[in-house]
């Protein structure tokens, strides 16, 4: 019995099978990706110094680390020159 397309019902059972065995390995190498896409790890590793100096320098500045070295650098100075005045006018 012939189909409206001119295939027989066997040929139409082979492609269908032809067909899954296609997707099947489709699927299979779409899981594949997925976990060379979400290994944090793997990407870790190659880029370890990167990323802990973006974990530093981010911590650094959401824990005031700018304002805080700037005060510090100015304060120091300030205490650099009152201390030079005083050893100017020292007597000994």
């Amino acid at each position: 019995m012939a189909a409206h397309n001119g295939r027989s019902a066997e040929q139409v059972r082979h492609e269908i099978e032809t067909e899954r065995e296609r997707l099947a390995t489709a699927v299979d190498d779409l899981r594949a990706g997925i976990d060379d896409a979400t290994d944090i790890n793997k990407k870790l590793k190659s880029r370890l110094p990167v990323v802990t100096a973006a974990a530093f320098g981010t911590g650094f500045v959401m824990a005031g680390g700018v304002g805080a070295t700037v005060k510090a650098i100015i304060r120091y100075r300030l205490n650099q020159k009152k201390r030079s005045l005083l050893s100017f006018l020292s007597l000994d």
